[in-house]
């Protein structure tokens, strides 16, 4: 797990990473189970980008990448890949959302997330902060393992590092 400072890139073996979270990667998306949490981490105030991609082998012929409107990649439309390509938790987009597509109803978990990541999560450290780390769901302090945090539909996550945000954000975006 990296214990840097951020920003946190997307791991380029986040299929692999999967794994070692527990998931179980397939050759294309389930939509039996479709839910979608919100990330966001700040660090004194600023944003940090929850990159696109994470759990998601972008390198795939079979894995579509299309120009968002701001510029960025986007990653999906996976109709089949030869071998596992997709974890079923996942980015698609730097927008924070994270993806939950499976074939059955079973919630994931923040730090499963953070695993396909590569990034420390713990009780006290994100990366590599260790001090100063809050962690908010739906707008309220969240005092418990953020590991364990279950990603419903629309929750709303934030990690405030140091000075938190002017507003810490409470809602799902729409």
């Amino acid at each position: 797990m990296r214990t840097t400072r951020a920003p946190w890139p997307r791991p380029n073996d986040t299929v692999a990473l999967a794994h070692v979270a527990g998931l179980t990667p397939r050759t294309h998306e389930f939509f039996a189970y479709h839910v979608h949490a919100h990330l966001d981490v700040f660090v004194n105030g600023q944003p940090v980008r929850v990159p696109a991609g994470v759990g998601i082998n972008i390198a795939d012929p079979a894995v579509h990448r299309g120009r968002l409107p701001d510029g960025t990649l986007g990653f999906g439309g996976i109709k089949m890949c030869s071998k596992p390509c997709i974890s079923p938790l996942h980015t698609h987009d730097d927008s924070g959302i994270l993806h939950t597509e499976s074939q059955r109803a079973h919630p994931n978990r923040l730090g499963q997330f953070f695993v396909e990541w590569r990034v420390r999560l713990d009780r006290s450290c994100v990366g590599g902060y260790c001090r100063d780390v809050k962690v908010y769901v739906d707008g309220k302090q969240y005092t418990g393992d953020p590991r364990s945090i279950t990603l419903i539909d629309h929750k709303d996550i934030v990690i405030a590092i140091g000075k938190p945000p002017a507003v810490i954000p409470s809602q799902f975006p729409q």
